[in-house]
């Protein structure tokens, strides 16, 4: 049961519109781990249920239920094909333009969540793991949810409780921690606002702190991309720009339109469609004399090194039957439940690896290609691509089964990147396709070791 409280900024001349609910806490917005913990807040005031008693905040059940208001979502899976039928009328409340919307700040999309293992204990079940700490998976599924409440706030339409827009999960940019544990007794608090806008997509930076010893330290930084589609979930929609009123705020509009670029950079130099660098070419080739068998004079006769493990022999493949009971608010499979189970299966990959406890030190490059609906058989494969001293690279593919066709389609690509409690074997390549792998993997690592 996690609670939210979700807060916004009063400015001087007037109360900022609501977001996702009339009841919203105005604020002032994070912008950075450092500067959220100096603002005070202006004004306080809770989501509440019922009468204006006392406030009552909210857990996740009941934010997911106000998701499913805002899309006209129904909470009965037999009903769901009526609801995105009535969902085609929103077509007209659609922007034709961009310059149509009118355009928000970054402080219109701040929400912030607290989530109360330390001060009520009852909820810490759903998120213990058996070392006593939190179950990371957990924290990927609630960033997840984060996400979206607040690029619908950062898009809502004023006196119009029903958004015609599909905002969904297009990209997992990064997720970088500073912290090896997560208490399982410490209350945690996560903030987030839009901090990029395209025409029709969203960029997201969220921060997650948790409390010690009356103050918030962080724990996490991470940056999602979203993407508004229309009702039906079938073309792209204009979103409202963003401005900004500070030079902060431009320098992280800035950075947000050079993480763009990188991203089109990488992707264009995938070794998927481009060869790899000369470099990268002798990696490649050393890797292969030094597997050579020395007796004999073949280029098929390979031998071990010590201390190394073939590629094939390091990985860990796992089934995932995908029932309604795991669909998101437009009738598909969660993003948060497909990272969730990715992330388990990269972390168990890791773990028996390297022999010991694995610790989560960067999430990067989700690339969410096609949804997965309900129903389907998700096939997931673990498969350590990189070592380096006590950093193992893991990189999970999950693909969708059509049981009539037998047709397989990859829907996600996953990159993990644990540290071991010791130093853990080199993994050795031993075919073209799995040193492509291995290459990617170490393009992954080396740019999370320069982030970090």
């Amino acid at each position: 049961m996690l609670l939210l409280q979700i807060t916004r900024l009063m400015c001087f001349h007037c109360l900022l519109e609501h977001g996702v609910s009339p009841a919203l806490v105005p604020s002032q917005p994070c912008l950075g781990l450092s500067t959220m913990r100096k603002l005070p807040s202006v004004l306080a005031r809770t989501l509440t249920s019922g009468t204006s008693g006392s406030p009552v905040l909210p857990d996740m059940s009941e934010v997911r239920s106000r998701l499913r208001d805002i899309v006209g979502a129904s909470t009965n899976w037999r009903d769901h094909v009526q609801a995105m039928q009535e969902r085609k009328a929103l077509h007209t409340l659609l922007a034709k333009r961009q310059e149509d919307l009118p355009p928000r700040r970054m402080k219109d999309s701040y929400l912030e969540v607290i989530l109360p293992l330390g001060s009520q204990p009852e909820i810490r079940e759903k998120y213990l793991n058996v070392h006593n700490s939190v179950r990371f998976g957990r924290i990927l599924e609630d960033l997840d949810s984060l996400g979206v409440l607040i690029c619908y706030t950062h898009t809502k339409q004023e006196m119009q409780p029903r958004s015609p827009l599909s905002i969904v999960t297009a990209l997992v940019d990064k997720i970088n921690l500073c912290k090896k544990i997560i208490y399982p007794d410490c209350d945690i608090k996560f903030t987030g606002n839009v901090s990029w806008v395209g025409r029709t997509s969203m960029e997201v930076k969220m921060h997650m702190l948790q409390l010690h010893d009356g103050d918030y330290s962080p724990v996490l930084d991470a940056t999602f991309v979203m993407v508004a589609r229309d009702p039906e979930n079938k073309r792209p929609a204009f979103v409202n720009p963003l401005v900004p009123e500070t030079p902060e705020e431009e320098e992280i509009i800035k950075q947000g339109e050079l993480n763009k670029l990188k991203r089109i950079d990488f992707s264009t130099a995938s070794l998927l469609k481009m060869a790899p660098t000369a470099e990268e070419r002798n990696i490649v080739h050393d890797i292969f004399l030094n597997t050579l068998d020395t007796r004999t004079v073949s280029f098929r006769s390979r031998k071990l090194p010590p201390n190394s493990v073939w590629m094939e022999d390091a990985k860990l493949k796992g089934l995932q039957i995908c029932h309604p009971q795991e669909r998101n608010i437009f009738n598909r499979i969660f993003g948060g439940f497909l990272m969730r189970k990715a992330f388990e299966l990269g972390w168990a990959t890791a773990c028996s690896y390297g022999c010991s406890r694995p610790f989560i030190v960067s999430v990067d490059d989700i690339m969410f290609q096609r949804p997965v609906e309900v129903g389907s058989l998700l096939l997931l494969s673990g498969q350590v691509c990189y070592t380096e001293k006590n950093y193992i690279q893991v990189r999970v593919h999950s693909e969708v089964y059509d049981a009539d066709t037998r047709e397989h389609q990859t829907t996600n690509i996953f990159h993990f990147t644990f540290i071991s409690e010791n130093e853990v074997p080199r993994v050795v390549p031993k075919t073209y396709g799995e040193s492509m792998l291995y290459l990617d993997g170490k393009r992954h690592f080396a740019a999370i070791m320069k982030e970090i």
